[in-house]
């Protein structure tokens, strides 16, 4: 069943609007969850993202869901989702859509590509070509796809969940640190508990992302988003964000820090995050758990750290241990 429209103005969320939000999107995050068990912090994070309007990128190992809950996202909003299989041969136009001539009309038509949907699942996004791969760099930052020098927008709200695989290098192409900066998240979806692995043994003929009912169409959606950009963030929040970036352009084992735009980054998601804790406002935890799924992918560590094996989540987690957290009075 598709809730209903929701009410939104301008200016700060009010209770009612925050409580009715947040009852919708608990909704969303349970449909999930019915296919993605035992990961409910990914899946609220995923949900975080879509709020954001944002992308998500899920590195992790095969076999732990990573496409499977992308198609349960997918499957819980009422809209158009392509799957794109990504591989060596795949060409930039396969992506974006191409330009035919049309010999009845006697002129040129656009046939749009795949990333024409609200949401885009990428798989093995690394096994394409750096070109196939930068096809997707204006589309996730513009929302809009140039072909032969005619822009075309994308449907709203849009979502790309791009996938890939970190342990088979083998003819991959590692994502350079331009198209990473454009993914709001990197998260990984990880093994399940035991308990879990056995209730997903149970139910791993009848349950398929298909057989999810939507919750919310695109329009709902679009509302939602709305609605969490109006989401309070005090200014003292907003120095904490920026002393957090700064200190990773500091710190000694790294040497290029999270960027402006990551910090926008962060504190747009905040924002959602707060959203789907049934808040108006964001608290400083909220960035502090945001800060390593929304930071550490953009950090490039220094040839020293990487040979010591330091992990970008490594530093993230120190500089929020340095970084002194605003008071609840201040905040």
């Amino acid at each position: 069943m598709i809730a209903p429209e929701l009410s939104v103005v301008s200016g700060p969320p009010s209770n009612e609007e925050v409580g009715a939000a947040a009852e919708l999107i608990g909704r969303l995050a349970h449909n999930v969850e019915t296919i993605v068990l035992g990961k409910p912090h990914v899946v609220r994070l995923t949900m975080t993202a879509l709020l954001a309007e944002g992308h998500v990128l899920l590195e992790d190992v095969p076999g732990v869901g990573k496409t499977t809950l992308a198609r349960a996202m997918a499957a819980s909003v009422q809209g158009q989702w392509r799957r794109i299989q990504f591989t060596p041969d795949l060409l930039p136009s396969d992506v974006t859509g191409v330009t035919i001539f049309n010999q009845a009309t006697r002129g040129f038509e656009f046939h749009p590509g795949p990333v024409f949907a609200n949401i885009v699942i990428a798989d093995e996004i690394n096994r394409a070509s750096p070109k196939t791969q930068s096809a997707l760099l204006e589309v996730m930052e513009e929302r809009t796809v140039t072909v032969d020098g005619v822009r075309h927008g994308v449907p709203r709200p849009f979502l790309v969940v791009a996938t890939q695989n970190p342990i088979e290098m083998d003819g991959t192409y590692r994502l350079p640190e331009a198209q990473l900066d454009r993914f709001l998240m990197k998260l990984a979806v990880g093994y399940p508990a035991e308990a879990v692995e056995i209730e997903v043994l149970r139910g791993a003929v009848t349950r398929s992302p298909e057989s999810l009912d939507p919750v919310a169409d695109t329009q709902v959606v679009a509302q939602l988003v709305r609605l969490a950009r109006r989401a309070h963030i005090a200014d003292p929040l907003l120095g904490y964000a920026v002393k957090l970036a700064n200190a990773t352009r500091s710190h000694p084992q790294v040497r290029i820090g999270v960027s402006p735009r990551g910090v926008i980054a962060l504190t747009r998601a905040a924002s959602a995050f707060a959203l789907t804790d049934g808040r108006g406002y964001v608290v400083p935890e909220d960035i502090k758990t945001l800060a390593e799924p929304v930071f550490a992918h953009r950090l490039v560590l220094s040839p020293d750290a990487q040979v010591r094996g330091v992990a970008p989540a490594d530093v993230v987690r120190q500089v929020l241990e340095t970084v002194p957290v605003p008071s609840p009075a201040a905040a």
